[in-house]
């Protein structure tokens, strides 16, 4: 008896243990390095990649990090062989010299579904204008959207190339509206003098829900097109992730990083509904030296992705070996309607989420100025004040995808309450001390009548019964 007593005591205070860690816990209360507070990030979850990133952005290879369990798929010839890809899974495949490939996509007719295709060359001689395109089209052969392509460019130096294609639905619109079979389609472009062989290729479909109201179906009119002058003060030391999966985390501030010639550097910035991202990328000055003529066009390439990994602005920098500077173009505020604009710098900025900042260092460089890394300088801004989201009626895929924080700001989904006021301003924090409030008395609930069981059958047992 004694020995079952002892037994069933632990088994309780397991219980207990469990009910209390069990409590959830906000992630926006978390604790974040920032450039501002911390004169190095070296033990910040922010200034560190997943676990799949490469252990440091010094290493000299050029392979591209792939999402971290990501099923493989094949893709197909033609669409009667076509395999399926789900929203909200991340697909590893390949893509083959000549041809297209295929990939199945199943879809209903109430959700705007977009698909990035990531394609990676292999460390051989490219050229500047081959590249790769995606598209998504019907089952009568038709595009949804025009073909999206991305090509290597003056720096001749193989690198990731991501291309987005979509299935958007939209009352001005007559094609690709309806539930039913759609494909994915995926080639390589303009590859006369380059090497053959297979490329690799990340799939990544996402799901957009339709709204809960509909709303304007025009772009926003005018906004603050100023460039703000970019963040001052001391760097904090961050790690780029090789892959969009393991981005390594921005606030707004100066970061200060290492590139090697031949290398992609990824990282990302939370931008919420109605705010700006600016961002700058300073390159150093090299200590080394080569046997060219001192001269890399394209040397340097900085690109803005976001939430889905559609390109929104890039700007190529040629590098002599002083220190260089460029910036990307000024955006407007992430807003639902910008998808209406003509421009892909305003159509771009149509969600809130993670945007990616992908900076590469062309392979060329090693040649004119020796291998060894040179030193990158970001500095990001966010701009603004979050507003009210759009209210979507349904989940994304991967959900939470175009929130940031804890709930978002008014993206919940059906039945769940907007997640901030009507200004915007701190609606978030609320809805999380909420939900961690909530948590907390249902945790310390479960912890009372654990112990009070606990009681009774000890004072039971101490009577005999």
């Amino acid at each position: 008896m004694g020995r079952r007593t002892a037994w069933w005591r632990v088994a309780v205070v397991g219980i207990v243990l469990g009910a209390v860690a069990g409590a959830p816990v906000s992630p926006g209360f978390a604790a974040s390095a920032s450039p501002s507070t911390s004169p190095s990030a070296s033990s910040s979850p922010l200034a560190s990649p997943s676990t799949s990133a490469s252990p440091s952005s010094s290493a000299t290879t050029s392979s591209y990090a792939f999402a971290e369990g990501a099923p493989s798929v094949t893709g197909a010839a033609d669409t009667a062989d076509a395999e399926l890809l789900e929203p909200g899974t991340t697909y590893r495949s390949s893509l083959p010299s000549d041809g297209k490939v295929y990939y199945r996509l199943p879809l209903d007719g109430t959700s705007t579904v977009y698909v990035a295709a990531t394609a990676v060359p292999p460390d051989v001689a490219v050229t500047p204008t081959e590249g790769v395109r995606v598209s998504v089209q019907d089952a009568d052969g038709r595009s949804c959207s025009a073909a999206d392509t991305a090509s290597i460019g003056a720096g001749r130096s193989p690198r990731p190339l991501t291309v987005w294609g979509a299935r958007q639905l939209s009352p001005s619109r007559s094609l690709c509206q309806g539930a039913g079979t759609y494909y994915v389609v995926v080639e390589r472009v303009l590859r006369t003098e380059s090497t053959p062989g297979d490329w690799d290729l990340e799939l990544a479909p996402v799901l957009e829900p339709r709204l809960r109201k509909a709303g304007s179906t025009s772009a926003p009119e005018g906004w603050d097109s100023a460039t703000p002058s970019p963040p001052a003060g001391a760097a904090v030391r961050v790690r780029g992730g090789g892959g969009f999966s393991s981005a390594a985390a921005l606030e707004q501030g100066v970061w200060r990083d290492d590139v090697r010639p031949g290398q992609t550097l990824f990282y990302k910035v939370s931008v919420d509904w109605g705010q700006q991202v600016y961002a700058t990328a300073d390159l150093s000055s090299s200590s080394g030296g080569g046997a060219g003529g001192g001269f890399v066009p394209g040397g340097v390439n900085l690109a803005l992705y976001n939430p889905v990994r559609g390109l929104v602005d890039a700007t190529s920098i040629s590098y002599n070996g002083s220190q260089k500077s460029g910036a990307l173009a000024a955006l407007p505020p992430v807003g639902y309607d910008n998808r209406y604009a003509v421009s892909d710098r305003v159509n771009g900025m149509r969600f809130a989420g993670a945007y990616y900042l992908v900076v590469h260092l062309a392979a060329r460089v090693g040649e004119e100025f020796g291998d060894g890394p040179v030193g990158l300088m970001l500095r990001v801004r966010v701009k603004g004040e979050a507003t009210v989201g759009p209210g979507y009626a349904g989940q994304s895929k991967p959900s939470g995808i175009f929130q940031v924080g804890l709930l978002g700001r008014g993206s919940g989904t059906a039945g769940q309450a907007d997640s901030s006021g009507g200004d915007g301003g701190g609606g978030g924090s609320d809805a999380g001390m909420k939900l961690v409030a909530v948590g907390g008395i249902g945790a310390g609930t479960v912890v009372l009548v654990v112990l009070g069981v606990w009681v009774v059958v000890g004072r039971r047992r101490a009577a005999g019964v």
